[in-house]
């Protein structure tokens, strides 16, 4: 540790940590993490009635995400190694918006969310349309666009609002034109996704206020926001069940979120402090919907008890402590905010997963970060993770 004095009598405190030791941490605490939750998955997903076809591999959620796992082992790591400023949109000339990647994700992922909702394009699941469905060979690969288009949004506004300027703190040449962006992108995902609609608006807005946003720029538009977000809900059958669910648990039957809840509650509760053993848990046969998705954390707390959720949870925390020294550590603007960005979703992701899996917030349909299955959401996070260690190699 090295402690010096500067002109005006304050001390500074250095600490000497070669750049590329924060970036290493952070991609091994990225992959510890998609690691437990290749493990939860498989746990999750195990039955004792089915004998696995390994020439159909692909069609068992445990051996996806396995495979998935192993990619985002090499992506996380390559996506570290590559200079986080190509990202940057500079002083906005033609050629750095032609040359962003971000742009180029921004468009695919808009027009991605415009396809989907065409009927017999758009794939539905659980009585909403979000995916879109690809064939490969024998393979059927399953995408979800609103997760590319929230990621296009943290990597798109941090490289926009920098390059603003001053003219972020301006209402109609900064303010305003970011808001239109955020109130498509929101509108297109709110249809068929609430939750992620939501979220997405969250921590776009959020962006912009860290990149220096007037804060009376975001009271003018709450009350369309609100209005927007309350219609949503109201015309939405489904969404108002949850509600009720949220509100009134007690109903159990098995075709209402309610049951689910409930059903999660008692996973978290039956656990204990040690759990029942990984592999142990009932609740996968058939009792939690989503075991493997949405409430995975619920499993996790079956079978690996308190300690086990402190363990995860301890994770998290230091994912989140990693990316506030990456932070601070960051000599640029652009660096900074894309930091916080990728921290910020990642972190608040996890916060209201694990509200929902404890009925302090209704159900959403949001993933736990790294852990859930899901290859468009693995494969993402990992880039996104690799993007923050890149940062911390270059601070």
């Amino acid at each position: 540790m090295i402690i010096w004095f500067n002109a005006d009598k304050t001390f500074n405190v250095k600490i000497p940590i070669e750049n590329k030791t924060f970036a290493n941490m952070t991609v091994c605490l990225a992959v510890t993490l998609m690691a437990l939750g290749a493990c939860f998955v498989f746990s999750a997903s195990a039955r004792i009635d089915i004998e696995y076809d390994l020439t159909k591999f692909y069609t068992y959620p445990e051996f996806r995400q396995a495979l998935f796992f192993i990619l985002s082992i090499f992506l996380v790591f390559i996506i570290s190694l590559v200079d986080y400023r190509k990202l940057s949109l500079g002083k906005g000339t033609l050629k750095s918006w032609l040359k962003n990647p971000s742009v180029y994700l921004l468009v695919i992922s808009i027009i991605m969310l415009i396809v989907v909702l065409i009927p017999g394009i758009g794939v539905t699941v659980n009585n909403a349309r979000r995916w879109l469905r690809v064939g490969v060979g024998p393979i059927t690969l399953n995408f979800q666009p609103s997760e590319l288009a929230k990621w296009a949004m943290v990597l798109f506004l941090p490289a926009v609002s920098v390059m603003a300027g001053k003219n972020l703190r301006s209402f109609f040449k900064g303010f305003m034109p970011l808001l239109m962006l955020i109130g498509i992108v929101t509108l297109l995902i709110l249809k068929e996704d609430f939750g992620t609609a939501l979220f997405v608006a969250i921590l776009s807005l959020t962006i912009i206020f860290m990149a220096g946003g007037k804060w009376w720029h975001f009271i003018t538009p709450l009350p369309v926001l609100a209005a927007a977000f309350a219609l949503a809900i109201l015309s939405s059958p489904e969404r108002m069940e949850r509600i009720k669910s949220f509100t009134q648990p007690g109903d159990s039957t098995a075709q209402t979120s309610g049951y689910q809840i409930r059903q999660s509650l008692i996973a978290v509760s039956t656990g204990g402090l040690l759990g029942k053993g990984l592999g142990g848990g009932i609740s996968k046969y058939g009792h939690l919907p989503e075991d493997t998705t949405d409430f995975i954390f619920a499993i996790v707390a079956e079978e690996l008890g308190f300690v086990g959720v402190c363990f995860l949870i301890l994770l998290f925390i230091l994912f989140l402590i990693m990316g506030i020294i990456i932070i601070q550590r960051c000599p640029d603007d652009f660096g900074k905010l894309l930091a916080f960005g990728i921290t910020f979703t990642i972190c608040l992701q996890a916060v209201v997963n694990l509200g929902v899996v404890t009925r302090l917030l209704p159900t959403k349909g949001i993933a736990l970060p790294f852990i859930s299955a899901g290859g468009t959401h693995l494969l993402l996070t990992a880039a996104a993770a690799g993007i923050l260690a890149s940062v911390a190699r270059r601070s």
